[in-house]
């Protein structure tokens, strides 16, 4: 086990003399070792035609995990194509933002593209998101119309948007009277709608990211971006496989509201034939079940997940989770320790990761192992067509191989713009197309990319020069609150997470949970918080200051954080500890999920 292993490579120069052919030394631009894949050329060409053209054998298309309610691949253009008329019925057309605020559902690949079919553009949402949010997203991006859930209608409605109740269960929901107005959209009353003119470089879909840092941005795709995805992340990657596509029983819990999800279960899959499993909700102890019913071979999953299933995995019978033929893992860092558990509980299956952003439609690296060579700790080789350099954050100057640095990339799957931000889109995206990720990385001799330890790395490269993070800022506008600061830890489930230090003022009874529920209410959605704060909240007992109730000027704290599954402490003045803690939490809310 520990051989193949092989983790980050932490070595300071590069460990061949000799340069691989994929380094131009000149440049320093790396290009991937794979060779390069023939990307459609007729400028007139959609993503939705694009997916329909592509001949396969498959049979089932999207399967409901929780009631078996099926969509079959015979049936699903012209469902597309009626749902389509349907919403020209309404009055959408070409350039219209449609919302999504939607859960994974066998209806969500369909409503997507009935909507690109006509040209107009999605935009995704978490459908937990609280109303602020959702607000806040309209109009950014000048949403016109959106499918939520039922309970969702009427306050979209209120925002000024045409809202359509999407039932979640087709077999037994869509007999609902709330759910009239989907029904007559996609039931094929209205002829068949009229195609526009639509061009690769128009808007496909407005997905939104926190990028390296800072606030969320809305990320513009085109349905060029999404065909690169299809042929360079998704049918690429089935390629180098010798078993059929149409056989592969994919699960999908990833959320389709998240480029993730999205590039894979929404689009890419189904110009393959692939049978994808639709889980409305995770749920872990549904999890093996699903898995041996529906006979799933391929997983694609988060860090969470990927531990929950290892567990799971430790405690079920031998003939469980036999027909699992290969796991993907991406969006946050591995442990050693969490990629040696899975590989030990679960021997017969193939485990990559790989590494993509919202701003590379997905694109960026894969992992690829055969009989002869397994590599379970690199995120991969850089996909088809695409290019990377290594850049040194203080210096701005381009590495070699061995050397590590921001990673920087360049392709046809990189987005066009930032929705309404000029300045985010040239911080991001310099004039010569480069993509600037945020993340650190270091490629090794043979073309595999790892990502560093990011805490470390920031450390060295960022140093401490960046104001307190929002999330301080709203833990202290608190009034029971007198003053806070945030840490980051690792951690075995998630690669890395945020710790909050509060200080009570005297007298308060605040709870833990109490301040979850504000910061969800002031600042992110009440399930995003509770995810990323929950149990993480921590308080000290600073009795002089409390009692005298005064503002305190130097909060020392004694910090205890995990790194490489060895403790370390640090005593910090309360400037210099909030700037560099908020500096580390801003790039970690600003992870590629």
């Amino acid at each position: 086990m520990a051989t193949s292993l092989n983790f980050f490579p932490q070595t300071s120069e590069p460990k061949t003399t000799h340069l691989p052919d994929w380094y131009s030394p000149e440049t320093r631009i790396y290009s991937s070792t794979y060779s390069s894949i023939s990307l459609p050329t007729d400028p007139f060409l959609d993503i939705v035609s694009f997916i329909f053209s592509h001949q396969h054998d498959g049979v089932t298309a999207l399967i409901d995990s929780s009631s078996g309610y099926s969509i079959s691949y015979s049936k699903l253009l012209p469902l597309v194509q009626s749902m389509a008329s349907g919403l020209h019925h309404l009055g959408v057309s070409q350039g219209d933002v449609v919302l999504l605020l939607l859960p994974n559902s066998v209806n969500f690949p369909i409503i997507f593209f009935s909507v690109l079919y006509l040209g107009a553009v999605v935009t995704t949402m978490n459908p937990l998101s609280n109303m602020m949010e959702v607000k806040k997203q309209i109009v950014d991006c000048g949403v016109r119309f959106a499918f939520t859930l039922l309970e969702n209608v009427d306050k979209l409605q209120n925002l000024g948007v045409h809202a359509i109740g999407v039932p979640e269960n087709m077999d037994l929901d869509s007999e609902k009277t709330g759910f009239l107005s989907f029904r007559k959209l996609i039931g094929g009353q209205f002829g068949k709608a009229p195609r526009p003119v639509i061009r690769q470089q128009d808007t496909a879909a407005i997905m939104y990211s926190s990028g390296t840092t800072g606030v969320s941005k809305g990320v513009v795709l085109t349905h060029g971006n999404f065909i690169a995805t299809t042929e360079l992340f998704v049918r690429f990657e089935a390629s180098q496989y010798e078993y059929s596509s149409s056989k592969n029983v994919y699960l999908a819990v990833l959320p389709m509201f998240h480029i993730y999800g999205l590039s894979l279960f929404v689009v890419g899959l189904l110009s393959l034939g692939s049978s994808i499993v639709i889980m409305r909700r995770f749920d872990a102890s549904e999890l093996v079940k699903v898995i041996d019913d529906y006979g799933v071979t391929h997983f694609p999953v988060v860090p969470p997940i990927l531990t929950t299933l290892t567990m799971r995995a430790k405690h079920v019978c031998e003939n469980s989770l036999q027909s699992l033929k290969q796991v993907s893992c991406g969006a946050a860092p591995l442990s050693g320790k969490t990629i040696e558990d899975f590989v030990q509980a679960l021997p017969h299956v193939d485990f990559i990761q790989g590494y993509g952003m919202t701003e590379s439609t997905a694109v960026g690296t894969r992992g690829f192992n055969n009989e002869k060579h397994h590599n379970y700790s690199s995120i991969g080789l850089l996909a088809p067509n695409m290019q990377a350099k290594v850049v040194d954050w203080n210096s701005g100057s381009s590495l070699p191989p061995g050397f590590h640095g921001e990673l920087w990339l360049r392709g046809p799957a990189i987005m066009q713009r930032y929705i309404n931000n000029v300045e985010a889109t040239n911080m991001t995206i310099d004039k010569d197309g480069w993509l600037r990720t945020g993340d650190i990385v270091c490629f090794d001799g043979d073309g595999y990319l790892y990502l560093s330890d990011r805490l470390k790395e920031i450390i060295k490269y960022k140093g401490y020069q960046i104001a307190p993070a929002d999330l301080e800022a709203v833990l202290i506008s608190h009034p029971e609150i007198l003053d806070a600061a945030v840490t980051s830890a690792a951690d075995e489930v998630c690669g890395e997470i945020p710790v909050a230090f509060v200080v009570r003022r005297h007298g308060s009874t605040l709870t833990k949970g109490a301040v979850i529920d504000f910061v969800a209410n002031q600042y992110i959605s009440i399930s995003a918080a509770k995810e990323t704060l929950n149990g993480l909240l921590k308080f000290e007992n600073f009795v002089q200051h409390i009692q005298q109730q005064k503002p305190i000027k130097s909060l020392s704290l004694k910090v205890s954080a995990i790194i490489d599954g060895s403790h370390f402490s640090m005593n910090f003045d309360r400037s210099p500890f909030l700037m560099w803690f908020s500096n580390v939490l801003n790039l970690f809310i600003g992870q590629k999920w």
